[in-house]
């Protein structure tokens, strides 16, 4: 049973490596391309709200024997899994700085009158 088990184990180690390759394959391919990359992290984000909220609970622990175990897993395994948003401050901070008057000048003659 072990042997299955270990069997297992590697089959989907070589899969979820297959998918970080074509992951890593699709950004590096979009590379420059702001608009493809942030398709990319869509899907992902989509992809693990769907494994979350979907296979993963059907397969939470019954009992307190398997709770231990999976809790044991994770913190062994390095925590509980989760996608980062970029933070707007950080976001911000990547986009080149314009003259203050320009600026200004532009969203004053964009907004138009105010009501």
């Amino acid at each position: 049973m072990n042997d299955h088990k270990n069997i297992e184990s590697e089959k989907l180690s070589g899969k979820l490596q297959a998918i970080a390759t074509v992951v890593s394959d699709a950004a590096t391919a979009s590379e420059g391309d702001t608009v493809a990359l942030l398709a990319l992290l869509r899907q992902l984000e989509q992809l693990h709200r769907e494994i979350r909220d979907g296979v993963f609970q059907d397969s939470l622990p019954v009992n307190r024997r398997q709770l231990y175990s999976l809790l044991k897993d994770i913190e062994s395994e390095g925590g509980w899994p989760y996608i980062e948003r970029m933070r707007l401050q950080a976001f911000l901070a990547n986009l080149p700085q314009e003259a203050p008057e320009e600026n200004s000048h532009e969203v004053l003659e964009s907004d138009g009158p105010c009501s």
